[in-house]
């Protein structure tokens, strides 16, 4: 029989950020430094990283779809969250990999909660049903200015790489809310936490990425 997920005590490290903040850019580099060292790794990412899950991706990132309600948008990350822990991130965990996922349940915490104004309390119980209990060992936060963030956004969009979606084109207001919800939750718990200046050199912010997760390995 298969261990409850959340009996699961392996290395599993989730990317946050705002729009712009080099989360991809990030994983990659990751990616590739792990694999050198001999280290089984899976990447992954959310909305997405299943096949109903890019299904549930294209619902909330259609930019026609500005009717959707909060409520109706947090259902759905959290019905995209729970087939992809099942399906990819337990499995994963079990087999002894190292999984990386851009974004996790954190983002439901920070745009709904904080940015939507959803109660979190509520949330808390959404996300915890979603993941079966699974939290991340490390949430890494790349910390942006969010008008600055958006500029790189729409400079990569603009050059045919990455998306705009609906979620990007919110009003300023909600982005700074949001912003301020990962900044609140990073100082709750530190210990599991890392903020790193996402307006530092791609370099200098894999080296700090590293050296907290060279620690933990």
């Amino acid at each position: 029989m298969a261990r409850p997920l959340r009996e699961v005590s392996v290395v599993f490290l989730t990317l946050e950020g705002p729009e712009g903040s080099g989360k991809t850019t990030q994983i990659q580099l990751l990616d590739r430094a792990l694999r050198a060292r001999g280290l089984r790794v899976v990447c992954t990412r959310e909305p997405g990283g299943t096949a109903i899950g890019e299904q549930i991706r294209t619902v909330l990132h259609a930019h026609e779809n500005t009717a959707m309600v909060p409520a109706a948008e947090v259902l759905l990350y959290s019905a995209d969250r729970a087939q992809h822990v099942r399906q990819v991130v337990a499995p994963a965990l079990r087999r002894g990999d190292i999984v990386i996922s851009d974004r996790y349940a954190e983002s439901t915490l920070a745009y709904q909660g904080y940015g939507r104004g959803l109660d979190m309390a509520a949330l808390r119980g959404i996300t915890a049903f979603a993941t079966d209990g699974l939290t991340p060992d490390l949430v890494v936060y790349l910390d942006l200015d969010v008008e600055l963030g958006l500029q790189r956004k729409q400079r990569e969009q603009a050059l045919g790489r990455g998306e705009w979606n609906r979620m990007d084109q919110q009003e300023i207001a909600f982005h700074r809310r949001v912003r301020e919800g990962y900044l609140t939750m990073a100082r709750e718990e530190p210990g599991r936490w890392l903020v790193v200046d996402a307006a530092q050199s791609i370099e200098t912010v894999h080296r700090a990425i590293r050296e907290r997760i060279d620690a933990m390995l």
